[in-house]
Formats: C-alpha cells, sequence, structure tokens
C-alpha cells in the first residue's frame, strides 16, 4: 500500500512540474515573436566572458525563447542609438522571418527600444522598460548642469573604451548628447515626440497598447543590496541624489513607469535588475533572471 501512495504521489509531482505555466517547463519563455535585450548608458553586449544582462539570453533560450542581444552606442543620444536599433531590427526579422520583435531594454535601452516602437510600431510587438529613464534622472540633471569639456571628453573615451573592448569600435560616441537624453529636460522632449506608453500622471501607469504595440515596465526601489557586491557602495552614495524619494541608486521609481508597472519596489538596485555584477544580488528577492523569465511567459500568453 504505501509502494504504491509513493508511485501515485510521484506521478502527481512530475505531472505538476510539466505543466505549461510551470517556470521550469521546456517552453515556458517561448514567445511568438523573437525577444530583443537592449543595453543602457555605457553598456555592450559582452565584454569578454561577461554579459551586460547577465545570465538572461540563456535562461530565456532554455525556456524556448529566441533571444537576440544588440549593440548600439555605449553613450549618445536617444535618437541615435534608437536609429541603430533599428536597423538591427530589420536585419533580425530578415534572418529570422519574424513579422515582429518584443523589445527589452534597460536603463537608457527602455527609451532606445521606445524610439523604435514610435516611428515604426508595425515591427514591434511589445515593448518592456527594465528601469527605463522615462521620465529623466535627477543624477542626469547634475552631471549635465555641472560636467566640464574635459570630463565630457572622458566619458567619450570611456564610451569609446566599451566599443573596443565589446567588439563594436564603430559606432559613434557622445557622452554629453546621453545625458540631454536622459535629463529630465532632455526625458520630457523626447516624451513630447514619442509619448507612446508614457505616464500622463507624475507617478501612474501609461497607455496599456498603443497602435499594436504592449508597454510594460519594472524597476527597482534599493540601492544598496549586497555587501560582496563592489557597486552597491556607489550606488547607495549616489541615491542621495533623490532626496529620499523611491530610486534604484540611478533611476527613481516613479521615471521608471512605462505602460503596465509590473513593480516599482522589488529590492534591486540599478545593476541588479540586469544581473549584475556578475549574479551578485539581493539573496533576499527574486532572481532578476526569474524576472526576465516571468516577462517572458506574460508576453507568451498574450500571443507575443
Amino acid at each position: 500500500m504505501k509502494t504504491r501512495f509513493w508511485q501515485l504521489l510521484s506521478t502527481l509531482l512530475l505531472s505538476l512540474a510539466i505543466l505549461p505555466g510551470s517556470a521550469s517547463a521546456a517552453g515556458y519563455t517561448q514567445t511568438k515573436y523573437p525577444i530583443v535585450l537592449v543595453h543602457g548608458l555605457f553598456g555592450f553586449d559582452k565584454l569578454g566572458p561577461v554579459e551586460y544582462f547577465y545570465g538572461v539570453p540563456a535562461a530565456l533560450r532554455s525556456g524556448g525563447a529566441q533571444v537576440y542581444v544588440t549593440t548600439v552606442s555605449a553613450a549618445n543620444s536617444t535618437e541615435v542609438r534608437g536609429e541603430q536599433l533599428l536597423s538591427q531590427v530589420r536585419q533580425i526579422l530578415a534572418a529570422t522571418g519574424a513579422a515582429k520583435v518584443n523589445l527589452i531594454g534597460h536603463s537608457h535601452g527602455g527609451p532606445t527600444a521606445r524610439y523604435v516602437a514610435s516611428v515604426r510600431p508595425d515591427l514591434v510587438a511589445s515593448v518592456t522598460s527594465v528601469a527605463g529613464v522615462n521620465k529623466g534622472s535627477k543624477v542626469a540633471d547634475i552631471l549635465s548642469g555641472a560636467i566640464p569639456n574635459t570630463s565630457g571628453a572622458l566619458g567619450n573615451a570611456l564610451a569609446s573604451l566599451i566599443g573596443i573592448l565589446s567588439g563594436n569600435k564603430g559606432l559613434p560616441q557622445n557622452a554629453g548628447a546621453s545625458l540631454t537624453s536622459l535629463s529630465t529636460a532632455g526625458s520630457l522632449a523626447f516624451n513630447s515626440r514619442h509619448p507612446q506608453g508614457v505616464p500622463t500622471s507624475a507617478c501612474g501607469e501609461g497607455a496599456y497598447q498603443v497602435q499594436g504595440v504592449h508597454y510594460f515596465s519594472w524597476s527597482g526601489a534599493q540601492p544598496y543590496t549586497n555587501v560582496l557586491d563592489v557597486g552597491d557602495p556607489a550606488l547607495a552614495a549616489i541615491s542621495l541624489a533623490f532626496g529620499g524619494v523611491k530610486n534604484d541608486g540611478l533611476v527613481s521609481s516613479c521615471s521608471s513607469h512605462l505602460g503596465k508597472v509590473i513593480r516599482d519596489d522589488y529590492a534591486m538596485n540599478h545593476l541588479d535588475e540586469v544581473n549584475q555584477f556578475v549574479g551578485i544580488v539581493n539573496l533576499f528577492e527574486t532572481n532578476p533572471v526569474t524576472v526576465f523569465r516571468q516577462q517572458a511567459n506574460r508576453l507568451q500568453g498574450l500571443g507575443l
């Protein structure tokens, strides 16, 4: 009798494990359209063995998703980066035969993805903004107002070095233009031209769907999360620029809102959101890779 009971229990547990909704099931992240990841300021696809979206592409592919990691200028205006992304989207569609893509952008990658959806909504199924600078950043405001020409040159040099190390040295870099785009004034100007999904209230949600494109966002709100992460002390210090307003160290929670807000209070900082530094994140919060997988499954459920 006991043997029969354990056999039945084992069968039940195995059945639950392979249900389509299970996070471990094959096909859990298999979206209709390819997922395209877009990095933020001073970002890259890979620096040696280190991915910008650390461990995310493999995790999404393991569940059946087609994933492409794009590379745009490490530092430049949203429009310049957007045109570079649009070119890569066209290449991805040509290579896969897909009609559209699902764009997921982190930080400056959020507005960059929004640009493509605004000018070519026919090529985009969804835009997901991860801590996107959708209404500007206090940090960019401070830097754009105080940064001398020498610092701008250093920013360009850093962006160029990132391009060389990541094998993308041909892309133009303009640190000043990136700061202007990420400032509050620059973001508001961009939003007047590309308003899709942006909340009209100070800290609300935006339209969930515009011209057939679905809009989503999530972000963190804890600048210091792991004593072993070398970037956390700097983010904690920078977060003081927000004067107590909820933020992830570089972007306020309200500024990150776009379309349907999944969450704006994960116990993550700006690096944790893409599983950096090399997977050293908050041990007491949902793993960021899991959040990406959940979003892919959400897109799957919408037929995207």
